[in-house]
């Protein structure tokens, strides 16, 4: 069994192999290494001003999205939504736990509305895709904005991570 470690994240994995992508916070490959090759980037790391009100503005996107996908989960009777919902969840509440490390704060509470889905199926895809639409878009622009390469970094691979939910996402509107 191997040990890697994702750099966006931090989680380690174990298994046969480096995974395709990071079973905690989604990333692509390439943001995973061998265990033993993983740094802390975090540590003793200094935010702009800019860096830090994105980071904030982008906490509270992923902490009003995991309530979303958790309540959308509740909602749905089709057990293959259930599982896309449980596992957008999981990774929106990673992401806002990376984002927090690296400001160094608490989580801030969800907004109820942003957070409260629909009894209907297709409604809740529709928000979902608009959310990973926007959030994606926006990580993007941070990523430009950014100075500090560790937040580059982040920005970068979440809008990579999203852009993989909006093709998931896509792909179940298009069914129905």
């Amino acid at each position: 069994m191997d040990a890697y470690r994702c750099l966006i994240c931090g989680e380690t994995y174990m298994g046969k192999g480096k995974p395709s992508n990071c079973p905690f916070c989604g990333a692509k490959a390439v943001y995973i290494v061998e265990a033993d090759r993983w740094k802390d980037e975090n540590m003793d790391m200094e935010l702009s001003d800019a860096s830090k009100k994105n980071l904030e503005r982008s906490l509270q996107l992923e902490v009003d999205n995991a309530p979303f996908y958790r309540d959308a989960m509740a909602r749905t009777s089709d057990v293959e939504l259930q599982g896309i919902f449980k596992y957008l969840s999981k990774v929106e509440a990673e992401h806002a736990s990376v984002i927090r490390k690296m400001l160094k704060c608490e989580v801030p509470q969800p907004g109820r509305e942003e957070s409260q889905a629909s009894d209907d199926d297709k409604k809740n895809l529709t928000t979902a895709h608009a959310r990973e639409v926007a959030a994606s878009t926006l990580y993007k622009k941070f990523a430009g904005d950014a100075i500090e390469p560790r937040v580059r970094k982040v920005f970068t691979a979440l809008s990579e991570i999203e852009s993989d939910h909006i093709d998931i996402e896509g792909r179940l509107l298009a069914r129905r």
